[in-house]
């Protein structure tokens, strides 16, 4: 090949979708390591996920203003959607993860979360009576396999608080997979961005409300770390994520952006082992593999 032949060629491809796509995937999973950091400051998870949305608030009303400009105003039922999707998809999904944070390792959480795809698939099965093929059962097998391969690992190492962790980010992925099987048809009305940042708002007024309820005002002095990790976590890794995906989704497809995002878990892992010490075992690469073919066959054969 020529040198302008070649030059043409680079030219051709999407490298800026792919650019986004891969630092929306690393951001999105880097979220798990600053929790885990801020655990070590002594702080309780319902204040650390208030200081999170306490700092993303902002950024998510300007989303929805900017997307709602010069829209119609939501029809009632659309409002009543998005207070329903925003509890569901962000706040309940959320606040879980957080909890289960607490017993588990980032690894084990950002693989049982990158199942949430096959969970759909499975919901829709059952509530909406879609048809699942025997190459579909197949690449879940394999999904779900990988995750009880590390699962079973860490039962093993740390005992019983590593089910109740995996219950609790189970039941995460449960309530966002519920929010992206519900999603599909507000989201053609509404608009995904519109959509996004109006969910997230109600998610972040949830979880502001839900500590003021439940923890004394004086729980709100943290260290200044924790302070520094929630304002990274909800800019960083929660607001950039969002606009990132959504442009590479524009540029190279959702397709192409799914596949770029299995680097997800391999940098948790990474993030992991090197800012938590947390282990590197041959088990966890064995789940992993598992659960990234799995997730890949099934994105292959739908």
């Amino acid at each position: 090949m020529t040198g302008a032949a070649a030059s043409r060629s680079d030219a051709a491809l999407p490298w800026p979708g792919l650019a986004l796509a891969l630092a929306g995937s690393i951001a999105f999973s880097g979220k798990a390591i600053i929790v885990k950091l801020a655990y070590r400051h002594g702080v309780d998870a319902v204040t650390l996920i208030m200081y999170r949305m306490l700092f993303a608030l902002p950024l998510f009303v300007v989303l929805s203003w900017w997307a709602s400009r010069g829209k119609p105003a939501l029809e009632p039922r659309d409002r009543w959607a998005v207070l329903g999707l925003g509890f569901c998809g962000y706040y309940l999904a959320s606040l879980l993860d957080f909890v289960g944070l607490q017993y588990l390792s980032a690894s084990l959480e950002r693989l049982i979360l990158y199942l949430t795809p096959t969970l759909v698939l499975l919901l829709g099965a059952l509530i909406f009576k879609r048809p699942i093929g025997w190459r579909q059962l197949l690449a879940l097998a394999v999904g779900y396999a990988g995750a009880l391969i590390v699962f079973g690992h860490e039962l093993h190492l740390q005992g019983a608080q590593v089910a109740l962790g995996a219950a609790l980010v189970a039941g995460s992925m449960v309530s966002y997979a519920v929010y992206l099987l519900f999603s599909g048809e507000v989201v053609q009305r509404v608009g995904s961005l519109r959509l996004t940042g109006l969910a997230t708002s109600v998610a972040c007024l949830c979880c502001i409300a839900h500590w003021l309820v439940a923890r004394p005002l004086a729980t709100a002095q943290v260290a200044d770390a924790v302070l520094w990790l929630s304002l990274l976590n909800a800019t960083a890794c929660t607001f950039a994520p969002v606009l990132m995906v959504m442009m590479a989704i524009e540029r190279i497809g959702a397709a192409l952006t799914a596949q770029v995002g299995m680097i997800g878990p391999l940098s948790t892992i990474g993030m992991g082992v090197l800012l938590l010490g947390e282990p590197f075992t041959g088990w966890l690469v064995a789940g992993t593999a598992c659960v990234l073919a799995g997730v890949w066959l099934l994105a292959r054969w739908r």
